[in-house]
Order: structure tokens, then sequence, then C-alpha cells
């Protein structure tokens, strides 16, 4: 047999899995052929011209540098985000337990709601309200259809604008393309006793697919300030 066909069979046999775990498992293969690294070229991705490997390899280390660099631009800008967002909330948290006279809070609430969060429109009712409160312009107005639909929601509810009673609640409803349906109650075995309902221009800002989590703390933050309304058996 030629040792020289024999070999090229042999080379021919492998594949570049074998030469890369070769290589994975042999650390020093580079520090002792140190000339194969400088006499290797490979294509560069920003050109026709081709480089060294190590060239190439600092290119590669570079664009993922700059990679991680994004990410943690990304990362710092939503962690200044969700300060601002906090800071908004406790405000509007502290407005609510600073209001002394409980038949303020709903307007309060709404207004700074508003406010805080840049909500374009927004509207609460309340029922079954303990007597004194029921002359209130959010006491009223709630149709049944209405509070079995509240009644229905186990959690927030975010889609475009389909029409109804609930929309009609807003100041300037045919302007509203998407909306925010928020239940009020104790927790999430108890009855309805009110609807929160937010509206926007933009189809996007309450849409069927965003998370509702927000929303929900939203609500049962508006539920605990608002329960100062119910009757004391209630509250």
């Amino acid at each position: 047999m030629n040792h020289d066909n024999a070999g090229d069979l042999g080379v021919q046999g492998i594949t570049e899995a074998d030469i890369a775990n070769y290589l994975a498992h042999t650390p020093g293969f580079f520090e002792r052929q140190a000339e194969l690294m400088a006499s290797i070229r490979l294509a560069s991705p920003h050109g026709t011209r081709a480089v060294s490997l190590q060239e190439r390899q600092m290119e590669m280390l570079r664009e993922r540098i700059k990679g991680l660099e994004h990410k943690i631009i990304e990362m710092i800008r939503a962690g200044q985000e969700n300060v601002a967002i906090a800071d908004r909330l406790h405000r509007w948290t502290r407005s609510l337990m600073l209001t002394a006279d409980a038949r303020e809070l709903p307007q309060v609430l709404i207004t700074l709601l508003k406010q805080q969060f840049l909500v374009p429109q927004a509207a609460v009712k309340l029922w079954g309200v303990a007597e004194g409160f029921g002359d209130l312009p959010q006491a009223q107005g709630a149709s049944e259809e209405a509070r079995a639909m509240a009644q229905s929601l186990s959690l927030p509810f975010c889609g475009l604008n389909s029409g109804g009673d609930v929309v009609k609640w807003l100041d300037d409803a045919h302007t509203v393309a998407s909306m925010a349906m928020i239940p009020l109650r104790h927790g999430a075995g108890d009855g309805c006793f009110g609807l929160l309902v937010l509206g926007s221009p933009d189809p996007t800002r309450y849409a069927a697919d965003m998370g509702t989590d927000f929303l929900m703390r939203i609500g049962e933050l508006a539920s605990a300030s608002l329960s100062r309304l119910l009757p004391s058996s209630q509250a």
C-alpha cells in the first residue's frame, strides 16, 4: 500500500467536528504552533480583505463587547423607567392616603391617575356604597350590564374599544381606540363593587396581549382606597 495514499485517506476521514474537538481539548496546541496562528487567513465580515486569526478573534471580541454594552444600556434604561414608575405610583398612593374627605377620593384618584401616568381618559363607577355617598357622580350611572361584566372579570381587561356602556363613562368616548377595565374588589373571592376604566386614542396603549400585573396593582390600591365609601360591614 502506498503510505502517502493511506495518509490521504486518513485525512479525508477527519471531520471538522473532529478537528474542533481536538483543538478544544488541546489548549496548548496554538502555543506550540504559534507561527500557525499568524499564517492562518480568514475572510473579514466587514469587507473582502483577509485577516489573520488573531485579528478575526479581536473583531469577534469587539462585536461581543458591543453586544454586551447594548444589553447593559438597555438594563440601565429599564431600571430608570422602573424607578420613575415606582415614584409615580408612590406619589399617587400618598395622595390617596392624605385625602381626609372620603367624598373626594373618587375624583382625586382619577385626576392624579391621569396626571401621574399620562392616561388620556379615566373614569370610575361604584355601587353598593354606604349611605351618604350615593349622591356622588361616581356612585351613579353603572348599568346592570356593566356591573355584571365587571363581576365577570378576574383580571384587568385590555383591548380595542368595542363600544358598550362602559366606554360612555369617559369624557370623550368617540376618540377612544383602546381601553383597560380594572375591577375593584377587596380580594379574589370578594364581590366587585366598582370598575376603573382607562381610555386612549392610541390603539396600542392597552393592547390585548399586554401584561396586566401593573394594572392589577393599580386596581388593588384603588380598591383599598375606595373601600372607605362602602358600608362598614363590607369595608
